[in-house]
């Protein structure tokens, strides 16, 4: 490391800091594409299990109507 001048020694502290820079830029954008990814996954998940909840309801309401209908006293 003698043989290293100031300004050889700046140029491999800006180089060293230049990689770290890089590769946490790096590192964010991994990260955002895979939140980006996660959220265009859970909005079609999310649609068809809202549909399914409804649909399930729906036939709960329609079994309870249909019991209720059938135990009635007729007139």
């Amino acid at each position: 490391m003698a043989d290293f001048t100031n300004n050889e020694f700046t140029v491999a502290l800006n180089n060293y800091f230049k990689t770290l820079g890089t590769l946490a830029q790096q590192l964010v954008d991994l990260a955002s594409a895979v939140i980006n990814t996660a959220g265009s996954l859970l909005a079609p998940i999310t649609k068809s299990a809202t549909g399914l909840v409804g649909s399930a309801s729906n036939t709960v309401t329609q079994v309870y109507q249909g019991a209720a209908a059938a135990i009635a006293p007729k007139k």
